[in-house]
């Protein structure tokens, strides 16, 4: 008789008076007892409401459940798939939604749903791994920047991987610490192909000059990457390099050359197939033999696979001298010690031609380095 007679009044009753009294009916419902007969008499009445033409009185009853963990889970989950400004009261606050409620609105919503279940304070990484897989560009970047959402770095590099592209979600993901190294990378190829299309490269710069540009910056990015990578990081950085093809000889010798041994040790493992201790052991105090034959095994070819060996004998010298390593104390023996036996055009004289470039590389630094710093005294 209560609902009955609620029924009737609401349909000539204003909706600010529908809103007051949802709101006051909410209470009532939350206040009774489990198996109370008015209790269930004001989840009629309430259920009758969410389909009331006016959205004040939606919206009355979404504040009023939206911070209970005690609501009526079908009137939450109905408030849910309303228009935006009902919808994100109880999305942003309700903690009856669970992680597959959300997951749910996640797949089946607007991109709005999307955007506030992003917004969603203390998201579960299950979540955040669902809107990063489905949503689009503007609703990542709300979930990179919910500071208290979990979000694993497996999310982190599929990110990278949908929306590497995306300026704003490319520079908000190369600030968190925890981005994987794999992910890192991917990245450095979607700022490339950002440089290679800009207007001022394509205005200036003949296509072959944008090619090798953006080339030399990809490879320069990606062995600072490998120069900072942690150490837990480096077999998964090296496996994600070998699927791209970029494990050459090229970048091998400018790892080893630049100083990056721990990487280098890792990139060998995953090209030999032998354990990292192994590896570690031989490159640190192998003979010039097992040197040469670990570098064969790691598929280097037999008339390279010497300048590497030299290159580790070189390390191990500058570990030992007192005045420290320099890339110029690598490059200068290696070209003097097999610039005669290089033929152009062959593999031997295109490592000998990387190294030179290395070395030359390293002089316009020092230089730069040297006249910033008498300009400085000056």
């Amino acid at each position: 008789m209560i609902v009955q007679a609620f029924l009737r009044w609401a349909e000539t009753a204003r909706p600010a008076d529908r809103a007051k009294a949802a709101h006051a009916l909410v209470r009532g419902y939350l206040a009774a007892p489990v198996q109370d007969e008015k209790r269930q008499a004001a989840v009629m009445a309430l259920t009758h409401l969410l389909d009331d033409p006016s959205p004040v009185v939606r919206g009355a009853l979404a504040e009023a459940v939206a911070d209970s963990p005690d609501a009526p889970r079908g009137m939450v989950m109905s408030l849910a798939e309303d228009q935006p400004l009902i919808a994100s009261t109880v999305i942003t606050r309700s903690p009856v939604l669970t992680e597959i409620d959300l997951v749910d609105l996640v797949g089946r919503g607007s991109a709005v749903t999307r955007a506030l279940v992003a917004s969603r304070p203390h998201l579960s990484r299950g979540v955040a791994a669902a809107v990063a897989e489905v949503a689009g560009g503007a609703e990542v970047l709300l979930l990179l920047e919910n500071q208290t959402a979990s979000i694993t770095r497996f999310t982190l590099k599929r990110i990278a991987e949908r929306h590497g592209h995306h300026a704003d979600v490319r520079n908000i993901l190369l600030e968190r610490d925890e981005l994987g190294a794999d992910a890192r990378h991917l990245l450095v190829g979607h700022v490339s192909d950002a440089l290679a299309s800009s207007s001022l490269m394509r205005t200036t710069l003949t296509a072959a000059r944008i090619d090798y540009v953006t080339r030399e910056a990809s490879d320069a990015a990606t062995v600072a990457i490998a120069g900072t990578v942690r150490h837990h990081d480096i077999a998964g950085l090296v496996e994600h390099l070998r699927q791209q093809g970029r494990l050459t000889p090229a970048f091998l010798i400018h790892i080893l050359c630049g100083g990056k041994v721990d990487f280098f040790s890792g990139a060998i493992c995953n090209l030999s197939g032998l354990e990292d201790q192994r590896v570690r052991s031989i490159l640190a105090t192998g003979r010039m033999h097992a040197v040469r034959a670990l570098f064969e095994a790691a598929g280097l070819d037999r008339s390279i696979a010497m300048v590497f060996v030299e290159a580790v004998l070189l390390w191990r010298e500058a570990a030992r001298s007192p005045v420290g390593f320099s890339l110029q104390s690598i490059c200068l023996p290696l070209i003097e010690r097999f610039r005669h036996q290089a033929q152009p055009l062959s593999p031997l004289g295109e490592l000998l031609e990387m190294i030179d470039k290395l070395r030359l590389m390293e002089e316009r630094v020092l230089a730069r380095s040297y006249a910033s710093d008498l300009a400085f005294a000056a």
